[in-house]
């Protein structure tokens, strides 16, 4: 009798899983699309011009921006899309096919025709690649949440996660620290005749380097052990549908419910202060962005710290410390930058509220995944979370301009804390999540040992 040397694909040795490389491939997706988010906002007052017709500057920028304001409205579509591809073709092929996107959309826009080339058809390009970067935000955070999740140790979850937080703070320091390099090289005339299309051709460069990682990642064990299950059954045949996620609605709302506060802080803090200081306190918008700068740098480092200790103490008391903080804070931290004078006062102030949403943005991506079961994670955490920051995040900084429109600026710091206590009532009575089992070595290692005894009989 012979024996064949090569064997069968299933009895070769699988390649080794490295953590780190499950954490960087997993995570620095957000890092690229947080990056082209953050620099066509801020480049856009450059390229307006480029694509609407000579004129009124306010109008043109208005353009630029509502085209800027369609990928809000695409988000919950890439959730859906780009969730179901993750529960149904695996969390690979959801990471691979978010980037893709990103690449495409950063080069659409980064090779653009002009209104005087080809009249409008450039803004459709422009347009064509917003909706893009839309679906591929909308996807990017549950894929990369789903995945660092499972690939994650039960111990280390809230640490793993906590660098989503990371790469997309990451992601806007890159585009804020390219925009000063740019400002300080090039004329106003360059940036504006050509000099704008250099973030973007970074952006659609950096997919490529991000999408080269993550085709060499590999699937995470839980999803893989689902998989081999086969569950011929009505978990299988309902694998990332929404019919399938309709079961789990409590925990939809949940979602929903949780993220409200978060996401409505977390825009206040990050986004939309740097125009606050500059607008309402007074402040130089150069001094306003050093802040915003250094105290999104720091913010940064906090995030792995914080999702550390939520894999000692629980998830639900760092929720429960940001909503109450955030409730309870936001009013007299925002009354307080109104007539702040000072560049360290000023940092001192942005950093107090960005410690607060700390307890929210470190584990909220790990809490999402641990509610929902393998066969629906990836969409479970994408369509509501994409609905939540469509409804709160994306319209926060218009609702905080409507207020100073109206004369009643103050009226939007007490929406934030609404939207707080809101969200801290769902924190005060959900269920803790740290020990959720997502797998079945998970479940067996939790029984007790009799059980397991039972069980294998």
């Amino acid at each position: 009798m012979t024996t064949t040397l090569s064997g069968t694909a299933n009895d070769r040795p699988k390649p080794a899983r490295s953590p780190w490389k499950a954490l960087i491939g997993g995570s620095i997706g957000n890092l690229v699309e947080w990056y082209d988010w953050f620099v066509y906002s801020s480049f856009a007052i450059y390229f307006a011009s480029a694509f609407f017709p000579k004129g009124n500057s306010t109008a043109q920028l208005l353009n630029t921006m509502g085209i800027f304001a369609v990928g809000f409205f695409m988000r919950p579509v890439g959730g859906w899309l780009l969730g179901r591809l993750g529960d149904r073709k695996g969390r690979k092929a959801a990471l691979t096919a978010t980037v893709t996107l990103m690449s495409v959309s950063a080069l659409l826009i980064a090779i653009a025709p002009t209104y005087g080339q080809v009249g409008y058809f450039g803004a459709a390009v422009l347009l064509v690649a917003r909706l893009l970067q839309g679906l591929s935000v909308g996807g990017e955070y549950a894929a990369s949440a789903t995945y660092l999740t499972e690939a994650s140790a039960p111990g280390k979850r809230g640490f793993s996660s906590s660098f989503q937080y990371v790469s997309m703070t990451a992601g806007q320091l890159c585009g804020l620290g390219l925009q000063i390099i740019l400002q300080r090289t090039m004329s106003e005339d360059t940036l504006q005749s050509w000099g704008w299309r250099i973030p973007f051709i970074v952006g659609a460069l950096g997919a490529a380097v991000v999408f080269y990682l993550r085709r060499n990642l590999l699937e995470t064990e839980v999803y893989e052990e689902e998989q081999n299950e086969g569950t011929a059954t009505a978990t299988a045949a309902e694998r990332g549908t929404l019919r399938g996620l309709f079961a789990h609605r409590r925990e939809f709302a949940l979602v929903i419910a949780l993220t409200m506060g978060g996401t409505v802080a977390y825009y206040t803090y990050t986004t939309y202060l740097t125009k606050y200081l500059s607008n309402t306190a007074g402040m130089s918008k150069n001094d306003a962005t050093l802040v915003s700068f250094c105290a999104l740098t720091i913010f940064m480092l906090l995030q792995p710290l914080a999702g550390a200790l939520s894999d000692r103490i629980g998830r639900r008391p760092l929720l429960i410390t940001f909503g109450i903080g955030s409730m309870l804070g936001t009013v007299p931290i925002m009354t307080a930058l109104q007539d702040v004078d000072g560049f360290v006062p000023a940092l001192l102030l942005m950093l107090s509220g960005l410690v607060i949403i700390t307890g929210y943005t470190s584990i909220n991506a790990v809490v999402k995944a641990e509610l929902f079961p393998t066969h629906v994670r990836a969409l479970g955490v994408a369509l509501p979370y994409a609905i939540a920051n469509a409804m709160f995040g994306g319209t926060a900084e218009y609702v905080a301009l409507w207020f100073k429109k109206a004369g009643a600026e103050s009226g939007y710091y007490w929406y934030v804390s609404a939207c707080a206590a809101v969200s801290l009532i769902v924190y005060f009575t959900m269920r803790e999540t740290r020990d959720a089992a997502l797998s079945r070595a998970e479940k067996e290692a939790a029984e007790p040992s009799g059980d397991k005894r039972l069980a294998r009989a």
